[in-house]
């Protein structure tokens, strides 16, 4: 089954490669969709896929690359996008 989340993630993820480790992550566990930076130093991604591997990726997202340090995840369902590719948006 294929699903869709929403994923906003807090604390220091800008200016740490985070973007870029999100894409690397995504397309490792087979997740589509995109990541961008926010205006108040947050990191929204979209991302869809199977369960079981948009659950791994989100797992990922709790802790980011080596440099980040994530507080909190905010996650919401919504409609499969049928996205084609993890993309960087600016």
């Amino acid at each position: 089954m294929i699903i869709h989340k929403n994923i906003t993630v807090y604390g220091r993820v800008q200016g740490v490669g985070f973007r870029f480790s999100t894409r690397h992550a995504a397309r490792s566990f087979a997740v589509s969709g995109f990541v961008m930076n926010l205006s108040d130093g947050s990191v929204y991604i979209e991302a869809e896929g199977p369960e079981y591997n948009v659950n791994q990726f989100i797992s990922w997202c709790r802790n980011g690359p080596s440099h980040a340090h994530v507080d909190s995840l905010e996650i919401s369902d919504d409609k499969v996008k049928n996205f084609n590719g993890f993309d960087i948006r600016i």
